[in-house]
C-alpha cells in the first residue's frame, strides 16, 4: 500500500533528526562521519603510513608464549586431595582464546559441587577464570606472584586472532572441536566488552600478500574482502581484509582486576615453587592458570617459551588499521593501540630471554620501513 506522502514526509524528518540528535550524542556531525566513511580503510582512499624510525621507539618489550605443540591444557586431577584444574598453555593466543577456555574450566569446576576457589595466576587466563567463578556465586581467592601491569599478558598485542596454539600433526579432532568451542565462546564473549573502559574494539586487518585460513572458522571475521590493487593497498597485488577485535591489555586487564575486585574478590601476592605449595592452600579447588610456569609446577615437559620481542612507536591517532605480512622471509605484523603502534614480531623457539635484542629490534624496524615505503611514506 503506498503512503500518504504528508506522513511519509512526517517520518522522515522523524528520522532525520532521530539521526543528528545521535550525531550530537556521540560526537560526530553529519560532515564529520562522512568524512570516516570516506577515508576508512576498503574504501579505496590511501592510508596513513606507520611513521618507522628508531627515533621513535619509546619502548621495546619481550614476551614469552607458553607454547605446547599438543596444544592448550584444560583437565581436571586430583593432587593431595586437592581438586586441580588446568588451563595453560595457550601459546601465542592467551588474550584469544581466554573466555573460552576459561568457560570450559570452569565448567570443570562446577562438576566439584564446591563454593571457594583459588585461582593461580592474574593474567588474562587467571582473571578470566576468576570473573567466571564469580558469576557462578562462587568465593574467589587470585594467588600471584605478578600482577597487572606486570604480567605477561601485558605483553601481548592482543588481537583476537588463535595463532600459533599448536603444531598441526600433534592434534587430533578432538582437541580441534575443544579448540574451535573455545574461539567461538571467546569470540562472543569479547563483543560484550567493547567499550572505552575495557579497551576493546573492532578493528579492519590486511593480510598482505598472501591469504590466511581463518582458525577456526570464516565466519568469526567479519567483511572477507580481497583486493588487487597494489596502488593503493600498501604496494602488494594481493591484500585480504577482514574485521577483528583489537583488545588493549594495559586497558582490559586493569578493567578486569577492578571488576574482580568489586565482585568481592582477593588477591594475594603468593609464588609457588611446589606442588606441597599448591596442596596447602584452603581452598578444596585450585584452578591452575600459572602459563609457561605449569611445565616446572606440574611436571609437564611439552611447554616450551616461545619468545615474542615488540618495538612501540609514538601512538598515531590516524592509524585504525593493522595489517601483517611476509617480507624477506620475516613474518611481521602492526597492531594500532593507544599507548603506541606495536610493531613485531619474532618467534623464537625454546628462547628463554627477556632481555631485548638490538638486533632483533632492527630487523624489526627494517622489515617494517618496506611497508611504509611502498605506501609512499
Amino acid at each position: 500500500m503506498k503512503e500518504d506522502s504528508s506522513i511519509a514526509r512526517r517520518k522522515f524528518l522523524k528520522i532525520a533528526g532521530l539521526t543528528a540528535t545521535l550525531g550530537t550524542t556521540f560526537g560526530f556531525t553529519h560532515d564529520d562521519r562522512r568524512k570516516k566513511i570516506t577515508n576508512s580503510p576498503g574504501s579505496g582512499a590511501s592510508f596513513p603510513p606507520v611513521k618507522v624510525s628508531p627515533e621513535r621507539v619509546i619502548r621495546t618489550v619481550v614476551g614469552l608464549r607458553p607454547y605446547r605443540p599438543s596444544g592448550f591444557v584444560v583437565k581436571s586431577e586430583r593432587l593431595n586431595k586437592k581438586t586441580i584444574i588446568h588451563n595453560y598453555g595457550h601459546g601465542g593466543a592467551g588474550i584469544t582464546l581466554s573466555w573460552g577456555t576459561s568457560k570450559l574450566a570452569v565448567d570443570l569446576a562446577l562438576q566439584t559441587s564446591q563454593q571457594k576457589f583459588a585461582v593461580l595466576g592474574c593474567g588474562v587466563i587467571g582473571l578470566s577464570t576468576a570473573r567466571l567463578l564469580q558469576r557462578k556465586g562462587f568465593q574467589v581467592t587470585i594467588y600471584a606472584k605478578a600482577l597487572p601491569p606486570e604480567t605477561t599478558s601485558n605483553i601481548a598485542g592482543g588481537f583476537w586472532f588463535p595463532t600459533s596454539v599448536f603444531d598441526k600433526d600433534k592434534v587430533d579432532a578432538s582437541f580441534l572441536s575443544q579448540f574451535e568451542t573455545a574461539c567461538r565462546i571467546s569470540h562472543r564473549m569479547f563483543q560484550d566488552y567493547i567499550g572505552d573502559h575495557y579497551g576493546v574494539w573492532w578493528m579492519t586487518e590486511f593480510s598482505l600478500g598472501a591469504p590466511n585460513d581463518f582458525p577456526p572458522a570464516r565466519e568469526l571475521y567479519p567483511d572477507i574482502i580481497e583486493h588487487h590493487d597494489a596502488s593503493t593497498y600498501f604496494g602488494f597485488d594481493y591484500v585480504q581484509q577482514f574485521n577483528t577485535m583489537m583488545i588493549e591489555p594495559a586497558i582490559y586487564l586493569n578493567a578486569l582486576l577492578r571488576d574482580f575486585y568489586l565482585a568481592g574478590g582477593k588477591v594475594k601476592v603468593k609464588s609457588f615453587e611446589s606442588q606441597k605449595d599448591v596442596t596447602s592452600l584452603d581452598e578444596p579447588v585450585i584452578m591452575n592458570c600459572t602459563g609457561l610456569g605449569a611445565g616446572k609446577l606440574f611436571n609437564d615437559p611439552e611447554i616450551t617459551p616461545v619468545r615474542g620481542q615488540l618495538n612501540i612507536l609514538m601512538p598515531q591517532p590516524e592509524i585504525t588499521y593493522g595489517y601483517s605480512a611476509e617480507v624477506e622471509g620475516k613474518f611481521i605484523y602492526m597492531l594500532p593501540r593507544k599507548d603506541g603502534i606495536l610493531l613485531g614480531g619474532t618467534f623464537q623457539k625454546g628462547n628463554w630471554s627477556l632481555e631485548p635484542d638490538a638486533a632483533d629490534s632492527e630487523a624489526i624496524l627494517k622489515a617494517h620501513a618496506v611497508i611504509t615505503k611502498s605506501m609512499g611514506g
